[in-house]
């Protein structure tokens, strides 16, 4: 256990290395910062010196041999656009995105599991048919799309929610939180709901198709031999197989959640990363960008190894694989 933790750690460091190289070399070639900040007009002497003050007139590798060490002690520059420290732009930016990350994730897990088990044990029922198509819907639909049509009925219409912002917050240490307020709910529910609709008609269906194949398999005709009831095939031995993919898929998508969520949060004007994201694209805002990119492809790597980690306490059949390895 001890060494593939160890290798999975030296595998992270490689890919992190090589996620900061292609990011760098990528947005060292979008647009000109020196020319957002100080406009057309600006004379060459001018653009020179500050060039100069940003380090953007030295050669490749030492910038991002530069951009490397100051990454992993948490600096990551300057923002170009907002002249503040990126790492404080982050953290000012990511409770807010992993409050809504989170949110979506359990809205995703607390309906995706049992709509999927239901669709598996009766899936001939008319609620079964209903779950498949809905599932097809939020598979189909575009994240824009459903934050639009979700916004158009509830908030326009309807008026039981706010179409944009994140409420009321509360301060607890560094940690900015919607969750300790009935306003903050009230806001997190729209955004939270477009961002949970594509991860929960996956699960469903994941669910659903390993469900069918486990309840296939020798061992379940053996325990129905056993005579054990149906509860304890399906909940005993059936879902707790189901679950070793699922994991996989789900450990994959919380990451998906945190990257992916700047559509949401376009539309819904949600103060997070990916709404900082979009504005630092917008003004070639390097130093942002690059950090935003290395942050994400962390969360990846580390949510991969927590989630190989679980294998071990979710399928005895990997420490029997294990300890005969040993």
């Amino acid at each position: 256990m001890i060494a593939f933790i160890v290798r999975r750690l030296l595998q992270a460091v490689v890919v992190m290395v090589a996620v900061a190289f292609i990011a760098f070399l990528l947005f060292q070639y979008v647009g000109d910062p020196v020319v957002f900040m100080l406009g057309q007009d600006a004379s060459p002497a001018q653009k020179r010196e500050l060039y100069s003050i940003l380090g953007l007139d030295q050669p490749f590798y030492v910038q991002f041999w530069h951009f490397l060490l100051n990454a992993v002690q948490g600096q990551f520059g300057l923002s170009l656009r907002l002249g503040a420290k990126v790492s404080r732009l982050l953290s000012e930016r990511f409770p807010a995105t992993f409050e809504l990350s989170m949110v979506a994730a359990v809205l995703a897990l607390l309906l995706g599991v049992p709509m999927g088990v239901y669709a598996a044990l009766r899936r001939g029922s008319f609620i079964s048919q209903v779950f498949m198509t809905v599932s097809l819907l939020g598979v189909s639909l575009p994240t824009f799309l459903i934050g639009i049509l979700l916004i158009l009925v509830f908030s326009v219409t309807l008026g039981w929610f706010p179409s944009f912002g994140r409420g009321e917050t509360v301060q607890v240490g560094w940690w900015s939180s919607g969750l300790l307020t009935r306003d903050g709910w009230h806001h997190i529910i729209l955004p939270a709901l477009t961002l949970a609709i594509f991860q929960l008609t996956l699960i469903m269906r994941l669910v659903r198709a390993e469900m069918l194949e486990v309840l296939r398999t020798d061992y379940i005709k053996f325990a129905r031999a056993r005579g054990l009831s149906n509860r304890a095939i399906h909940f005993g031995h059936a879902l707790k197989n189901t679950l070793v993919p699922v994991m996989t898929i789900t450990g994959l998508q919380l990451g998906g959640l945190i990257a992916f969520a700047i559509i949401t949060e376009t539309v819904f004007q949600w103060p997070g990363m990916g709404l900082l994201f979009i504005q630092a694209v917008t003004f070639a805002d390097i130093p942002v960008m690059a950090a935003y990119l290395c942050l994400i492809a962390l969360i990846f790597v580390v949510i991969n190894l927590v989630v190989d980690m679980l294998y071990f306490v979710v399928d005895p059949r990997l420490r029997v694989g294990a300890a005969g390895g040993h």
